[in-house]
């Protein structure tokens, strides 16, 4: 006996037309998710009238109020009931919808926002008096003249009111006050020259500011830097790479912090097309492929990234909060990002991030006695001083020499295991980016003096990192080799998957796999990468299908292959334990310098510590 279907009724249903306040009801569902997607709209509305300061107030996690206050240019008192129907804007005419210069374009924020709260907005344009309009559950009331010196107030009150259900899937009012203030940093920081506050007025009275960036001047750069710094933090700003490139009318610029800067989630990604917040997979999976031989899986670059390019290239109008984007040549995006970044990073050799120095000071502790005073030493004597001072303490040709720190017994944690004999010219020596050896403790670690400071160097992740490096230039020059397999092996696959899969033939043939059509939708594996040995090719494929879905690229087979040279590299590099003369020890930094990404080891850890001898004095209450 067969079962009716429930969702089928006797009785044809009729087709109506929804009314206006319904359709916006459905639009707001679109359109506003949560507290943090009104104020992105508002503030984007605000930007777009060419404010130069913009105040955002929110109350209870923006459940019961977003007020935004703006200078732009107002809204004439005529102009108010149509900005709050459906459709209606002045961004565009809507003869083109890929030649999009504002952040709005569709005309469906105010009226989505008036559906489902109480809305009001009062505003004032040049040569116009300052009027008001009210709007609660889609009922709107007249036009009524209001006192406003300039620009635009526009205040939701009760948003979802009007819909409650809305209400049972908010959030707690902390986490929604936190989705608003990364809503509010993401716009602040594509637009540097804007001042923004932001204020939580929970519970009445002035509040309490939450946020506040003001303007910046300067260059396009030095505003963006200060930007960043505010909303990111010091330790970003001086830690990050400056980038700018350029590649047939795509322009990359913004800051990608150094390897050793990394962070355990993906948090501190941050990228723009045309000034616009985006959350891209293409984007992503660009700057992840571009850190992808400096940092292990488990950690994730931090970068401010922005994509600027004629509009008609790119295309906004995907989704309904416009966070994803879609490039007319997303290759040609996607190279930009992957090459300008590892440009950046090999320009940066040898270079380190300053928080590892800061997280090594934070582990040193020192004691300071109870209950006595602090006593202060002289001050650090000159060069020449400190030189005589050595030549009278040095033994004479005539005297046996006391035990110096190598002569030390082993049972001394701080045993000095080999000496390095300082350079001619101690001068230019301490100018050298990192210094001259001057000894090696528990036979794994570099001390080096520099101009300002010591350095501490782990011999054995610089040089794993260098052969890495080596090997990896022997490999670019000679390329993979590949090994043909006696009986290809054949993979049955869906027909998108086989059309996925040859698309990106030519990079994998490159990376070592070869592989052809079989006909059907099945594929022949001819030939793998050399120096992996016996692969399964079908799990092979397998994996780099599903890195093809997530991210539209691969790099399985190069991951692999790198994955090779690290571990010879590893094998192959000095080892712990090793002790080092000091010619051997001063050559090992001095290729440093010169060899790019040795500022990390093949798994993203610092290679090497900064001590700055003020940070050291201070230590020691010498400051």
């Amino acid at each position: 006996m067969s079962q009716a279907n429930p969702n089928i009724s006797e009785n044809r249903a009729q087709i109506r037309q929804l009314d206006e306040t319904a359709i916006n009801r459905i639009a707001a569902g679109e359109v506003v998710e949560r507290p943090a997607s009104a104020v992105k709209e508002l503030v984007e509305n605000a930007v777009d009238a060419g404010a130069s300061r913009i105040a955002i107030d929110y109350a209870d996690g923006g459940k019961t109020l977003i007020r935004v206050t703006d200078d732009g240019c107002g809204i004439p008192p005529e102009e108010l009931p149509l900005a709050l129907s459906r459709h209606a804007t002045s961004k565009i005419d809507g003869s083109d919808l890929l030649n999009i210069h504002t952040f709005g374009f569709r005309g469906e924020a105010l009226p989505s926002l008036g559906a489902v709260g109480r809305l009001s907005i009062t505003s004032r344009s040049d040569g116009s008096d300052a009027a008001q309009i009210r709007v609660a559950g889609g009922s709107m009331d007249p036009v009524r003249p209001a006192a406003l010196r300039n620009g635009t107030i526009v205040e939701l009150r009760d948003l979802f009111f009007a819909t409650p259900a809305r209400l049972k899937f908010m959030r707690s009012d902390r986490a929604e006050a936190q989705a608003i203030t990364d809503t509010v940093k993401r716009l602040s920081m594509a637009e540097p020259s804007i001042g923004f506050t932001l204020r939580d007025v929970s519970g009445g009275g002035a509040g309490r500011v939450t946020f506040r960036a003001d303007a910046e001047q300067g260059d396009l750069f030095d505003a963006l830097h200060a930007r960043l710094a505010r909303v990111l933090g010091r330790e970003f700003a001086e830690n990050s790479l400056r980038i700018d490139a350029t590649r047939d009318g795509i322009r990359l610029y913004g800051y990608a912090a150094l390897p050793t800067y990394s962070r355990g989630a993906a948090v501190a990604q941050y990228l723009f097309v045309n000034g616009r917040p985006v959350r891209d997979k293409m984007l992503t999976g660009a700057l992840r492929a571009a850190y992808f031989d400096f940092l292990s899986r488990d950690r994730h670059p931090a970068a401010a990234l922005f994509v600027d390019c004629n509009p008609t290239l790119v295309d906004v109008n995907v989704h309904p909060a416009k966070s994803e984007v879609r490039f007319r040549d997303p290759g040609m995006a996607r190279g930009l990002i992957v090459s300008a970044l590892r440009h950046a990073l090999a320009e940066a050799g040898h270079r380190a991030s300053s928080t590892v120095a800061d997280a090594t000071l934070g582990a040193m502790r020192p004691e300071s006695p109870a209950g006595r005073p602090r006593v202060y030493q002289m001050d650090r004597p000159s060069q020449a001083a400190r030189g005589l001072g050595f030549s009278m303490q040095a033994p004479q040709p005539d005297q046996v020499p006391e035990p110096g720190f190598a002569e030390l017994s082993d049972a001394f944690s701080g045993q000095i295991s080999e000496v390095a004999e300082p350079p001619s010219d101690l001068q230019a020596a301490e100018h050298l980016p990192l210094g001259a050896a001057r000894g090696q403790v528990h036979e794994n670690y570099i001390i080096a003096q520099t101009a300002d400071g010591i350095v501490i160097v782990d011999q054995h992740a610089a040089h794993e990192r260098l052969v890495y490096e080596r090997l990896k230039k022997q490999l670019a020059q000679t390329g993979v080799a590949t090994q043909a397999l006696l009986i290809p092996e054949i993979v049955e696959l869906s027909e998108s998957d086989c059309a996925r899969l040859l698309d990106v033939a030519d990079d994998l043939r490159i990376a070592g796999l070869v592989l052809e059509p079989f006909g059907g939708s099945a594929i022949a594996v001819r030939e793998t990468p050399a120096i992996l040995g016996e692969v399964n090719a079908r799990a092979m494929i397998k994996d780099i299908l599903d890195e093809l879905s997530d991210h539209g690229s691969s790099r399985l087979v190069q991951a692999q292959v790198e994955a090779i040279l690290s571990r010879v590299a590893c094998h192959g590099s000095i080892r712990s334990g090793r002790r080092m003369r000091g010619e051997e020890m001063n050559a090992l930094l001095r290729e440093m310098e010169a060899t790019p990404h040795s500022g990390q080891c093949n798994h993203g850890r610092p290679t090497y510590v900064e001590l700055k001898l003020s940070d050291i004095e201070r230590l020691f209450g010498r400051s």
